[in-house]
């Protein structure tokens, strides 16, 4: 007995033990989520881009693109190697939701905390993280990366490793390259604490420059590499990825809404999780203040705080489902660390972990299984259809949306229907719509030249952008030869009005309650 009770003591004590559950659980857990309902707009938008670059279609070239491009070429990478289908899909974000829940166990591990504590933040994290949407999704990995790139940059500060200094450019130029909020914020305030960093040394021992100068310079040469190979212009990333999104986000920020609700009442778990920083933060300064140490622990207390507020602000421009929860255990982790270092009241810590597993309780139950993310809560999740049914690329795929959640095989059947209209269409055709699927699942391998259509994507009449952005669409039209517009879902017409000034041209046939067929073959203006 005393023999087998050492060996489970061995078990538990041995890192790889902890690791192997995180892989498992993180892995698990987003992987179940994804296959539980759907959000067309956002579930299948990743799913479009990487079949897109499947095919040879790029962004910025060949299809107008605001949000960033890396997702579509790791997709492509998944695509390629397990093929084109829904498992393939999900498990781009289970990997990406392992990868964050491991990163944290090594940092918590790295700066201070047992392993039992670490793993207990990064199971957390893990349940907090990806699942909420389940499937790739851009503010997710923008997110995901800047707290990696934050992570870095603290470990980096401690440890003062070149390792470090060299993965931190590439990491958030990663979330960058996902979207440009948080990530851009981030690089404006890692530019000021590793300037302080610098004056902290008095300017010298600054070996660790060059390492950050090689990590920013290998990113810099990647992304030309791929601009190069795929003959991608780069004027169309500055006007696309640069100066239309800080038009948006400029008429974001004048319309930000700052109430008590959207800016505190939401967040309150976060808040809530920072309670107790300020105990060990006056005990910190107070060492300051009489023996002129822990400098570097100061510097990263005030880094995390203001990064905190980054990530709130960021999530407010985006205006989008509450996806920072993740952000609780990091905080009450590292909330851990200073405590341990910093106060003698050891008790404090218990009350943590309280926090801990009441807001992930909370949040795990809100968004991963009532999905509240992709907008079934309540909705019935029990009258989910197979996914099968409309393709067997959805195979295991519980199909149930926000449209019909009352009657989901109607909307497959009129998606099937869809999709044997625009199989049997001979002529060179695409698809415009929120299901995203449908050009994979139809065999289609030309494209609409846009990631997707909303009132974000397609900028409006009175936008500067626009004149631009129409002659970038009907040219590409006119390039790929396209004969046929197939128009899936609600309103999705109107940005072909605004295209085709004169519509005298488009032969209008409407196939079904959610879908039309526009035959552009006389539009002289697009072709």
């Amino acid at each position: 007995m005393i023999h087998i009770l050492n060996k489970l003591k061995h078990l538990v004590d041995n890192k790889n033990f902890y690791i192997l559950l995180i892989i498992i659980l993180s892995f698990s857990v987003n992987y179940y989520s994804g296959f539980r309902g759907v959000f067309p707009i956002d579930s299948f938008l990743i799913f479009d881009s990487g079949y897109k670059v499947l095919n040879n279609y790029y962004p910025f070239k060949d299809y107008w693109s605001i949000t960033g491009p890396f997702l579509d070429y790791i997709q492509y990478i998944f695509f390629s190697i397990f093929g084109v289908n829904w498992k393939t899909y999900i498990f781009h974000a289970a990997i990406i939701n392992t990868l964050l829940s491991l990163v944290t166990f090594f940092f918590f591990n790295q700066i201070g905390l047992r392993k039992s504590y670490s793993l207990i933040y990064s199971l957390s994290i893990c349940l907090l993280g990806y699942p909420s949407s389940g499937t790739p999704f851009m503010d997710h990995h923008a997110s995901i990366f800047s707290l990696i790139a934050l992570m870095t940059l603290i470990l980096a500060l401690k440890k003062n490793s070149n390792f470090y200094w060299y993965a931190l450019p590439l990491i958030l130029g990663i979330s960058f390259f996902s979207k440009q909020i948080p990530s851009a914020y981030f690089f404006i305030l890692f530019a000021i604490v590793i300037f302080i960093y610098l004056s902290l040394k008095k300017f010298k021992d600054i070996n660790f420059l060059i390492y950050l100068l090689l990590g920013s310079l290998s990113f810099i040469i990647i992304i030309l590499i791929v601009v190069n190979i795929n003959n991608i212009s780069i004027k169309n990333i500055y006007i696309q990825y640069i100066l239309y999104p800080l038009s948006i986000g400029q008429e974001r920020g004048e319309s930000l809404n700052l109430d008590l609700n959207n800016v505190f009442l939401q967040f309150k778990f976060i808040y809530f999780s920072l309670l107790l920083i300020p105990i060990p933060l006056l005990n910190l300064l107070k060492i300051k203040i009489k023996k002129n140490e822990n400098l570097i622990d100061i510097l990263i207390l005030i880094t995390f705080l203001i990064s905190i507020i980054v990530f709130l602000y960021s999530q407010l421009m985006t205006k989008n489902q509450i996806l920072i929860f993740f952000l609780i255990p990091f905080c009450l982790g590292l909330t851990h660390y200073f405590f341990i270092n910093y106060s003698k009241n050891k008790g404090f810590i218990y009350f943590l972990i309280f926090i801990l597993i009441v807001s992930t309780t909370k949040f795990h139950i809100r968004f991963n299984v009532d999905k509240k993310f992709m907008e079934l809560n309540n909705i019935n999740l029990n009258q989910a259809i197979d996914g099968k049914i409309l393709d067997t690329k959805l195979n295991g795929l519980k199909w149930i949306t926000k449209y019909y959640p009352n009657n989901p095989n109607k909307e497959i059947v009129l998606l099937k229907d869809v999709k044997k209209h625009i199989s049997k269409e001979k002529k060179v055709k695409i698809i415009i719509s929120d299901y995203q699927i449908l050009p994979a699942i139809s065999g289609v391998t030309t494209f609409a030249p846009n990631k997707w259509f909303d009132d974000l994507s397609v900028p409006s009449v009175d936008s500067s952008f626009f004149n631009y952005y129409k002659n970038f669409f009907l040219e590409n039209i006119k390039r790929k030869k396209i004969k046929v517009i197939f128009v899936v879902g609600e309103n999705k017409i109107n940005y072909i009005d605004r295209l085709f000034m004169k519509k005298d041209c488009i032969s209008k046939k409407q196939l079904n309650e959610i879908s039309f067929k526009l035959d552009i073959s006389n539009c002289k203006e697009a072709l």
